[in-house]
């Protein structure tokens, strides 16, 4: 077998064989095909998309490339779940979520990734926790979530290797934002983790990696049906990134948010409302619960009761963070230096939030990265967004910015004044829009 005669069947729109994208898949994880030639298919595949078929074997192969976890050796006897995002700003869902879950009696085994560009990272959010271990061993990770009920942690090198060679060759040829190849990236790594059934959470909007609601929708339509062609049933919610989600944007703050969501302090709105959504179908989906009405019951109530709190407590203490970590949060985190109110500068209404701007603000204070291998810092960013739909005057606050110098809060305050659109109008308040807009299953079951 040929590899530039595959290239050239996918160049002129023709499907490619099980055996032909296996035959690909070995050859990008063995280096036996060249970066030029797995950047031509890359483009191929962009120009010509792939079908539901080949979507699902190529994401087969890729799983196949690496070690697959099987949950059952490892002592796992029960429903294995996770979530995946396609990532926002202010997104900290996951952080809440893998308690709640975990709490009802599900396992999530979550393997997280860093934040790059305008989107942060759950990983980023730990690592602002002393001593957490965001990459322990394979059996450290099973032990916790065998005895927590959840574990987040970072993704090890030997799942789904064709991956990472793959996507570092799309990154710089232009072709990341293929559908059918975000699929197998997604895909692969989660069905490398060997679970039993996932939910997709997929963003839209400012703020998402699929700006537009129909390109998003597709990945989710894509995402379901491809992961559930594999044996994993799957269900993807769509939610909405028009606008920071929560209150905070930054690695300290956003886990303080979450501390302050599980023990019951404050719950954002549109944070609550997509985060129970997602416990309840996973919930739903694993078998734990009979149907999404019974798991939104059961999150409900490992929320209130304090279990999901007191699961986060252990998984942070099980991983090496401090024992008291929920119960004197304020004692770890480190805090910036400088906390000052950004003001609107003009009256009117908030007409519109661009989320990514708001990323790229805490990029900008060193809170976020642009490359891979950049540090960041932990304690900065920005508190008490102001809403979409609020009335203004020009001395309203529109946010809070944690920074840790002068020049660090001119830079952030003229991105934000930037971001956030401020105007004469009519605009829906917050609120009126639900967060959560559509749910999507597969079409084609098994």
């Amino acid at each position: 077998m040929l590899p530039q005669e595959i290239i050239r069947r996918k160049r002129e729109g023709e499907v490619l064989s099980d055996a032909e994208i296996a035959f690909f898949v070995k050859g990008i994880t063995d280096n036996s095909i060249s970066e030029g030639q797995v950047a031509a298919l890359a483009m191929a595949v962009f120009f010509n998309g792939m079908t539901m078929d080949e979507r699902a074997a190529l994401t087969r192969n890729m799983r196949d490339s690496g070690t697959v976890l099987d949950w059952k050796t490892l002592g796992l006897e029960g429903p294995v779940v996770d979530k995946h995002s396609t990532g926002g700003v202010g997104d900290k869902v996951s952080l809440m979520l893998g308690p709640i879950v975990g709490a009802c009696g599900a396992f999530v085994p979550m393997i997280s990734g860093r934040g790059l560009g305008h989107t942060g990272g759950t990983l980023d959010k730990f690592d602002s926790i002393p001593g957490y271990r965001t990459t322990p061993t394979l059996e450290e990770f099973a032990k916790v979530t065998r005895d927590v009920g959840c574990a987040i942690i970072g993704q090890t090198s030997d799942l789904a290797p064709a991956d990472k060679r793959f996507y570092g060759i799309r990154d710089v040829t232009a072709t990341v934002e293929s559908i059918p190849l975000i699929t197998a990236s997604i895909l692969s790594k989660k069905l490398a983790a060997g679970l039993d059934s996932l939910v997709m959470d997929v963003k839209f909007g400012s703020g998402a990696f699929m700006a537009e609601y129909d390109r998003a929708r597709e990945l989710a339509e894509s995402i379901t049906e491809v992961a559930t062609r594999n044996g994993v049933p799957t269900v993807a919610l769509l939610t909405d990134m028009e606008q920071v989600l929560g209150d905070s944007v930054g690695n300290a703050l956003e886990m303080h948010e979450a501390i302050d969501f599980l023990s019951g302090k404050h719950r954002e709105q549109r944070v609550y409302d997509v985060t129970m959504a997602l416990a309840a179908e996973m919930l739903a989906v694993s078998g734990v619960a009979v149907d999404v009405s019974d798991g939104l019951c059961m999150a409900t109530e490992a929320l209130e009761s304090g279990k999901a709190a007191e699961t986060f407590g252990k998984m942070v203490a099980s991983l090496g963070g401090p024992a008291d970590f929920v119960e004197n949060t304020d004692k770890y985190l480190e805090a910036a230096p400088m906390i000052n109110t950004v003001t609107a500068a003009k009256t009117g209404r908030v007409l519109s939030m661009d989320a990514r701007k708001v990323g790229l603000a805490l990029v900008s204070l060193k809170g976020g990265r642009t490359r891979a291998d950049q540090k960041i810092d932990f304690a900065v960013g920005f508190t008490d967004f102001i809403k979409v739909g609020q009335p203004v005057s020009a001395e309203t606050p529109i946010c809070i910015a944690h920074t840790r110098d002068q020049a660090q809060l001119d830079e952030a305050t003229a991105l934000l004044r930037e971001a956030i659109v401020i105007g004469e109008g009519d605009v829906d308040p917050t609120g009126i829009e639900p967060a959560v807009r559509e749910r999507i299953v597969a079409r084609k079951q098994g």
